[in-house]
């Protein structure tokens, strides 16, 4: 089946089994490996993408032709060239990433938290991030890297954060 979808905001069209899932479209057909898949049953949140700007949707458990005519933003799409987007640069800055296979999947929830929710508490950040699995950090400094990239896109206005209403 021949599919048409905007990734990072790059179109790709190509021809997939019905049952290829979207992980593996993202990293195979399309060629970004930042999508990572530890678990392939939903269960850890590595594969975590955002679905229309708004969504985040879990690409282990997707069909990539349920994506066609969508648009669909990995980790890559998050960076403006070298220049990391906040929330990147929050994780790096406050040590929230450790062997880094989690990572993709919590920035990509973050960004979409942040979007619905510019301020929020450390209790709300917990409960978005509850469905993504970290066996490294203990989790801490991963709630530090939101609230401070939180406040840093804050401060430096709403560009940064995908416009969701």
């Amino acid at each position: 089946m021949t599919i048409r979808v905007k990734v990072n905001g790059r179109e790709y069209v190509r021809d997939v089994e019905p049952r290829r899932l979207l992980a593996y479209f993202l990293r195979e057909d399309c060629g970004l490996r930042g999508t990572h898949v530890g678990c392939d049953s939903s269960s850890c949140g590595c594969c975590v993408v955002v679905l229309d700007g708004d969504t985040p949707v879990k690409s282990c458990t997707m069909f990539a032709v349920s994506a066609a005519g969508h648009e669909i933003t990995t980790v890559e799409g998050l960076a403006d060239g070298a220049t990391l987007h906040p929330l990147q640069q929050a994780f790096w800055d406050q040590h929230g990433l450790q062997c880094g296979y989690c990572t993709p999947g919590m920035l990509m929830t973050s960004y979409v938290l942040l979007g619905h929710n510019p301020t929020p508490t450390e209790p709300q950040i917990r409960e978005a991030l509850s469905g993504n699995l970290c066996r490294c950090t203990g989790y801490q400094n991963i709630v530090k890297a939101v609230q401070y990239a939180a406040g840093k896109m804050e401060q430096g206005g709403k560009d940064d954060l995908p416009n969701i209403a």
